[in-house]
């Protein structure tokens, strides 16, 4: 009360001085008088003041909350002093009484000290000026002796370079990299131990480039045991903190997975990357009731260029931190709820911005609970209708499902939701429609379009902006795509021979090909590439890359315009079953694709 925006905001601290004791004293006997009125009025003695006397008075250094400060100058500025060639004041409040102003800086500039204070005539030693100083030399050196100074070579250089995985999109600006431990029999067994292995090689990868952590926007953690949950964020946390990552930590989402079963280590790890530093992140760690504060050392969301990427949701209610009581669809309705709250915070909504929506979805539920979860079109439609005053038909999209059966999840949640987002800014309406060009497929190992190909296809297109897919491949499409199929084993489940796998995997290359070349995209432009195998095609990890691997380069080969690359681009998930509803979780194969153009 008594500043004012427009008339004190950007004024220098020396200049107001005089004002702001003034305002110490009346500020206080206003309040004084309000407070005394009110408690008359309630029949309550008005004897309740401060120590000093003062009711509710101002603070003049702002400790109250009052202003915050921007330090142009002061000893730690060595050489040159900023000065705000030009600033804007953003009206937050309209509030009569309390208004709320932010300054915006427009332009500045370094103004060189007239005079400065020889090392020789400092209070400050040697020592203490040394912690600023140039770095020479080249980058990749120089990332490299950063990446390896905090953790000991003699651990990194147990592990074998052929158990160390990697695999990498193409997008030079835009990328995901993963990485995993091969053979599970040679590994340490222990979940610290893995996932430090595989935390140090993804440190070097990005090294190679002279990227560092500060460059990495999200990651998935993928661990094979649930309950050391604790383990893995303490080391987690070892590697990324705030300190390397100054524009905020990614954000992040974890669930278990069966590592072991297909003969990886105890942790997976794959993380996005872009070359810029125009991320924007919410990291709120204080409990409210507006949305779960982080569990873990990661953002809520991370919106880099048009596209939020939200750390995933679980069931969480926000004021006490518990699970919502009653099943997994109340969970999931609080998820979604929580999802809501920080798409507000940038200016979307997922019943109107969502461009997919993966959905973990815990073992520990029957198949009845599960189909209880085909209620999130239901939530999400509601959500739409709630927002539909502040949108118009060609600024929504309508979003694609995965759903994802995984072991266990944080907190032994039923549900965790992990939507993408497509915030427009200001370019205007999309329009999520696809392009009046058609665009009829290359034949491909004998595949021709076919009608039966729409129903395992999802989409979600913003022409020329960016296209999503989910191609999830059922025991049904595997029978119109494979002849034949082995009698079932001593378990009772169905298992493929490798040709039959390898029939797969073309086929899904075939049509990914297809929707990416409709949409005038290519591999080029694939981001993050995730294919979802069951553990029920009783097939390892490595046994699988191999195929895809050898398919990619078959299929580069006879396309030689549309090359994908030597090094694999798709991330091998294990997974207990996925598909595109919560009922058909029982796929054997799904493939995440999307792409983007900056």
């Amino acid at each position: 009360m008594g500043l004012d925006p427009s008339k004190h905001l950007g004024k220098e601290i020396s200049w107001l001085e005089p004002h702001l004791h003034k305002l110490k004293e009346y500020v206080g006997l206003i309040m004084r008088k309000f407070l005394f009125i009110v408690l008359e009025i309630q029949g309550i003695p008005s004897c309740f003041t401060n120590k000093s006397g003062r009711l509710y008075g101002l603070n003049v250094c702002g400790e109250g909350g009052e202003y915050e400060t921007l330090t142009l100058d002061c000893p730690l500025f060595k050489n040159a002093r900023i000065v705000l060639d030009e600033f804007q004041i953003v009206l937050h409040s309209k509030d009569p009484i309390c208004p709320v102003g932010i300054l915006h800086p427009l332009a500045f500039h370094l103004e060189k000290r007239a005079e400065t204070v020889p090392l020789g005539k400092s209070n400050k030693n040697d020592d203490e000026f040394d912690l600023v100083c140039e770095v020479q030399g080249d980058c990749q050196q120089r990332c490299e002796n950063i990446s390896m100074s905090n953790h000991p070579a003699s651990k990194f250089v147990d592990v074998n370079s052929q158990e160390l995985q990697i695999s990498r999109t193409k997008m030079d600006n835009t990328f995901s990299i993963s990485c995993w431990l091969q053979d599970s029999s040679k590994t340490s067994g222990d979940l610290q131990a893995d996932l430090e292995y595989v935390l140090m090689k993804i440190e070097l990868q990005l090294a190679e480039c002279c990227y560092s952590w500060e460059n990495v926007f999200y990651i998935h953690l993928y661990i094979a045991d649930m309950n050391k949950f604790a383990v893995a964020n303490e080391t987690y946390i070892r590697f990324i903190t705030q300190d390397k990552c100054r524009f905020g930590v990614p954000s992040r989402s974890t669930v278990e997975l069966p590592l072991s079963q297909v003969g990886l280590g105890m942790a997976y790890i794959e993380v996005l990357v872009a070359n810029d530093e125009t991320k924007r992140v919410l990291h709120v760690q204080s409990i409210s009731d507006w949305a779960p504060s982080c569990i873990g050392p990661y953002s809520q969301a991370t919106l880099h260029k048009d596209i939020l990427y939200m750390a995933g949701q679980l069931g969480l209610d926000p004021p006490t931190m518990l699970l919502s009581s009653g099943g997994p669809t109340v969970e999931l309705k609080q998820a979604l709820e929580n999802s809501e709250a920080i798409a507000k915070c940038f200016n979307c909504s997922i019943a109107t911005s969502a461009i997919l929506f993966v959905i973990y979805c815990s073992a520990s539920m029957n198949e009845s609970d599960r189909i209880a979860l085909e209620k999130t079109n239901l939530f999400i439609k509601e959500m739409k209708l709630n927002d539909s005053d502040n949108r118009c038909s060609s600024d929504v999209l309508d979003p694609i499902f995965l759903y994802v059966l995984v072991p266990d999840l944080p907190k032994r949640a039923l549900v965790e939701v992990k939507p993408v987002l497509y915030v427009l800014g200001n370019k205007g309406t999309l329009n999520n429609k696809a392009g009046e060009v058609s665009y009829v497929a290359q034949d491909y190992c004998g595949f021709q379009h076919e009608n039966w190909h729409d129903e395992c296809l999802q989409k979600c297109v913003v022409p020329g902006r960016l296209c999503a897919a989910v191609l999830s491949v059922t025991q049904d499409i595997v029978g119109k795509i494979c002849s034949k199929f082995l009698l079932q084993d001593g378990a009772g489940c169905n298992t493929l021979v490798e040709n039959q796998i390898e029939g797969i995997a073309k086929f899904c290359v075939y049509l990914l090909d297809a929707f990416l070349l409709e949409n005038r995209f290519s591999w080029d432009d694939v981001t993050t590439f995730r294919l979802y195998f069951a553990t029920r095609l009783h097939i390892s990890h490595a046994e699988l890359l191999l195929i895809f691997t050898r398919v990619f380069s078959e299929f580069a080969e006879q396309n030689p315009k549309r090359k994908t690359a030597t090094d694999p681009i798709f991330n091998l998930v294990p997974v207990l079953g996925a598909g595109r509803s919560a009922n058909s979780v029982d796929g054997l194969l799904s493939c995440e694709v999307l792409a983007r153009k900056l």
